[in-house]
């Protein structure tokens, strides 16, 4: 199966394991899923770790490319049908990088391993419990 990873579920996996919850851990763990790291996460943390809203341990060049090798995370990019489909949401979820993950996980049709209930209300399948 392919989950899409939130971004906190990267910064997670990459230093605060135990703060995933024990169903996350399972399928991050079981080699036959394949886990799917958004370029929006990527972008999100490069601008919050500009401004001083996160604080990464090491550069986020070497967190991703350690967490590709270890985890075999593979990079979704963002394509002109993720944007378009942004037109489809409502506005429940101001979050641009959450609204671009949302529409990513109905046009990929891959389940969000995330905590963030706001997900709840457009529909995607949300793993967290």
């Amino acid at each position: 199966m392919k989950f899409l990873l939130d971004t906190h579920v990267l910064l997670w996996l990459a230093g605060d394991f135990e703060k995933l919850s024990n169903r996350v851990q399972s399928e991050i763990l079981d080699d036959q899923n394949d886990l799917l790291l958004s370029l929006v996460s990527i972008w999100e943390v490069q601008i919050k770790s500009q401004i001083g809203k996160i604080n990464l341990s090491q550069s986020l060049q070497d967190l991703v490319q350690q967490q590709i090798e270890i985890n075999q995370i593979q990079i979704l990019p963002i394509k002109l049908e993720h944007v378009f489909g942004l037109n489809n949401l409502p506005l429940h979820h101001r979050d641009p990088f959450d609204r671009l993950l949302i529409a990513q996980s109905h046009f990929e049709e891959v389940p969000i391993l995330s905590i963030d209930v706001a997900f709840d209300a457009y529909g995607v399948q949300r793993i967290w419990a």
